[in-house]
């Protein structure tokens, strides 16, 4: 790109792109959803108030250092668009990147069809007469609404990015309205004899879990609800200025994770842990009812169906701007990167509500659906975000992009970069292997699409490093179906 066409980039979005507070809530409407209110029953599975603490100083240590790489990126490669996608690509080749993309945009979907089974359980809850009719948002009747809601959104996104962005930005003030209640309502009803009784987790009692694997069960739940911190540099190209792209990106992480701690860490001094553990999903709901009553269920549990549908806006929203780019870049298909007359990529929205629909149908037969939905969803996305982090580990050492910046700067960014690699291979590990070879599964045969796209472009298929990165995937996937065949792992 010339200097001349970076001009008139830079002019167009000056002139029609989202400003900061968009771009903001764009970022916390894709975090703030159906995780944030599940975290009470999530943690007091796993730990205690002393093992909350610590897994959000990790989580809020690591995810900050990958913000401030996303911050870092738009800063230092401007070029590049659809961030999570691209950075892949840029640093590591053709094929990664294909399996960056095609990983966050399962990511996003697996994610997108929790929502609804969700949305289809809060339903239940809220009216008891239709539990018999959408029970655990696994019946036929739950199938066919959540598909009907999914092509309604279909509708709204194929209308243009921009007009579903506002919807976003009315939908995110309107649900952070019930959690700033609940955190009122929990301090208001904070015993602190009961926070006493939960500071160990258990840890400190013959047989109880070690504080450290107390930890450990925690992580993917944190990489969940923290999901969406991308979603400034996804919409990048969207940005009225570059540097807007990393404050939204900053400034959404720093509210979240107040947010999100502060919720799960007040919950413990409102009922035991034991009780807590119990709850059933929303459990932010149950705390609330353990605190004034069934009202304050019911308020969080119509909060809830207000921002998961924003956040399952924003996040078909980041799946399609994903396989677009892709498509662009002839890693997947071509006819995945058209636009329709009001400049969405409507063939991609189109395949993630296919893709979103075929989940949900599948879960259907599946057992323990919501967390496992929770923690598929939560894995898919490790990838990609340990690429993006080993990407800006790569300029910051080779001095890529870096020209006439002070060289405490770089050293700065070099440092955030290795924190950031660091914490995202070790929630790869901490995810354990079951994750590693359904990504596995559902990547090696992913691979036919970027084969035909590398055809329709002339070029070969794989070069000899990607061949290689192929043979690890196709590996995991055959290690997979013998352990599935088996019955040594079961979903």
């Amino acid at each position: 790109m010339t200097s001349a066409d970076r001009a008139a980039a830079s002019a167009t979005r000056a002139a029609t792109g989202l400003a900061l507070p968009t771009l903001t809530a764009m970022v916390v409407g894709s975090m703030v959803g159906a995780g944030v209110f599940q975290l009470p029953a999530r943690f007091a599975r796993e730990t205690g108030v002393y093992g909350a603490l610590i897994a959000w100083a990790i989580a809020g240590l690591g995810m900050l250092s990958l913000a401030l790489v996303f911050q870092t990126l738009a800063v230092r490669k401007p070029d590049l668009d659809n961030g999570v996608y691209v950075y892949a690509r840029e640093g590591f080749g053709a094929y990664p990147g294909f399996l960056a993309a095609v990983g966050f945009w399962a990511s996003a979907c697996a994610g997108n069809a929790f929502y609804w089974v969700l949305i289809m359980t809060t339903a239940s809850q809220l009216f008891p007469s239709l539990e018999p009719v959408l029970g655990h948002g696994d019946t036929p009747a739950a199938f066919a609404v959540s598909v009907v809601a999914v092509w309604g959104v279909f509708a709204l996104i194929r209308r243009g990015v921009r007009e579903a962005a506002v919807v976003n930005l009315v939908v995110t003030i309107a649900k952070l309205l019930p959690l700033g209640l609940f955190l009122a309502l929990a301090v208001w009803a904070f015993d602190a004899e009961v926070f006493a009784g939960n500071l160990t987790g258990g840890y400190d009692v013959p047989g109880g879990e070690s504080l450290f694997l107390q930890v450990r069960g925690t992580m993917l739940v944190t990489v969940f609800v923290f999901l969406g911190i991308e979603g400034a540099s996804v919409y990048s190209r969207y940005a009225r200025s570059r540097r807007d792209v990393g404050r939204a990106t900053v400034l959404g992480f720093v509210s979240v994770l107040a947010l999100f701690a502060s919720l799960s860490i007040l919950s413990y001094g409102v009922a035991p842990q034991a009780r807590l553990a119990t709850l059933p999903q929303p459990s932010a709901g149950g705390v609330l009812e353990a605190a004034v009553g069934p009202w304050g269920g019911a308020l969080i549990r119509v909060g809830l169906v207000v921002s998961v549908l924003g956040a399952y806006l924003a996040w078909q929203l980041l799946a399609a701007d994903v396989v677009y780019a892709a498509a662009s870049d002839g890693d997947l298909p071509r006819h995945l990167a058209t636009l329709n007359r009001h400049g969405a990529p409507q063939r991609a929205v189109l395949w993630t509500s296919v893709l979103v629909t075929a989940i949900l149908f599948a879960v259907q037969f599946a057992a323990d659906t919501l967390d496992f939905a929770l923690d598929l969803t939560a894995a898919l996305a490790l990838a990609p975000f340990a690429l993006a982090s080993a990407y800006a580990l790569r300029i910051a050492l080779r001095g890529d992009g870096y020209d006439g910046v002070a060289p405490r700067t770089r050293a700065r960014d070099l440092a955030v970069a290795c924190v950031s690699t660091a914490y995202t291979l070790f929630l790869v590990w901490a995810a354990g292997y079951v994750f590693v070879i359904l990504a596995g599964l559902l990547l090696t045969p992913a691979t036919l699409l970027y084969a035909v796209a590398r055809r329709e472009s002339g070029q070969p298929v794989f070069t000899r490093a990607g061949r290689g990165v192929f043979c690890v995937v196709a590996a995991c996937a055959l290690v997979g179906l013998v352990l599935l065949a088996t019955g040594t792992v079961q979903i």
